[in-house]
């Protein structure tokens, strides 16, 4: 369970409130370019990475580990962030934000699951009514940048059209009914220009350029150490 202090955006108002997480949802492999996907299960196979059991596959991650906070800690140094779109179900209505599923990268490869489950997940404060971007969806554009501020460089970049929208994700996890309240779903991510490699500081951003708006969060990183 997470108790989220949030901001609830709308073309009517922004209302502050605190928000409870029972159920946290981490989408993975949501990309609407079918043929794309299975190159990059390949590619990752050849990296020792298992095949999905399904795609989209979704998996489960404990709710306590959702933060607003500008820090998280994390064991050793080969964790890193990646943006996402995020869903959430609040009172009978959804609300759309931003994240990072922080994820650590070499238990990846021999456990993805477990992986998830390793790091926190930082997500932006704020989100908005679904229905204010359901019709202009596709313009939506999530990016993502690492390092600081004053030397932070593009990480990730591009339209929300590469992922599933969140209607039939949620109608792929339900199986056509609605996403119970109090659940988050994360909702898939795009490729990174470069390398995957940590940074200090990760930043996301939602665009939404019909209405001239965004939705930013950003977070540094603490390494522990690994003593055996």
């Amino acid at each position: 369970m997470s108790l989220l202090d949030v901001v609830l955006e709308s073309a009517t108002g922004s209302i502050r409130c605190k928000v409870e997480i029972g159920q946290l949802v981490i989408a993975g492999w949501t990309g609407r370019d079918s043929v794309a996907v299975e190159a990059h299960i390949k590619e990752l196979e050849e990296l020792g990475v298992k095949r999905p059991a399904s795609t989209p596959i979704f998996y489960r991650v404990a709710a306590a580990r959702l933060t607003t906070g500008a820090a998280i800690e994390a064991t050793g140094g080969d964790s890193s962030g990646e943006a996402e779109y995020i869903v959430l179900a609040h009172e009978g209505r959804l609300w759309i934000g931003v994240g990072s599923d922080h994820t650590d990268r070499v238990v990846e490869t021999y456990g993805v699951t477990v992986s998830k489950q390793m790091c926190d997940k930082p997500v932006a404060a704020t989100f908005w009514p679904i229905e204010e971007v359901v019709d202009h969806w596709d313009e939506l554009v999530l990016r993502s940048y690492a390092g600081e501020a004053d030397n932070a460089v593009v990480y990730q970049e591009g339209s929300v059209a590469a992922m599933l929208a969140p209607e039939d994700l949620i109608f792929r996890y339900t199986g056509g009914g609605p996403l119970p309240d109090g659940t988050m779903m994360f909702c898939g991510t795009l490729p990174v220009q470069g390398d995957i490699r940590p940074a200090a500081t990760f930043h996301v951003e939602l665009v939404d350029p019909r209405l001239g708006r965004s939705i930013r969060h950003a977070y540094s990183i603490e390494t522990l150490p690994v003593l055996g």
